[in-house]
C-alpha cells in the first residue's frame, strides 16, 4: 500500500513545537479539513490537542478525521 508508511511533520501548538506521524492520506485529509474550516493546520491541531484526553495526538487526529467524514 503506497500511503501506509507514516510521515513525520512538525506542528506548533500554542507556541510549542511537536512532531506528528500520520500516513500521507491522513495528512492530505487533515490539510483539506483545515482549509474547509478556514483554519490554519496548527490551529486545528491545537483544537484537537485540547480535546484529545489521554490518547496520542496522531490518534486523536485520525479519530477526528473519521468522525468528520461520518458527519459529511
Amino acid at each position: 500500500m503506497i500511503d501506509a508508511r507514516p510521515e513525520k511533520h512538525s506542528l506548533t501548538l500554542r507556541g510549542h513545537r511537536t512532531s506528528v506521524s500520520l500516513e500521507r492520506v491522513f495528512w492530505d485529509a487533515f490539510r483539506q479539513a483545515a482549509q474547509a474550516e478556514g483554519k490554519a493546520l496548527n490551529e486545528l491541531a491545537a483544537e484537537i490537542d485540547e480535546a484529545r484526553g489521554d490518547i496520542g495526538l496522531a490518534s486523536a487526529i485520525r479519530v477526528w478525521l473519521f468522525r468528520r467524514a461520518q458527519s459529511l
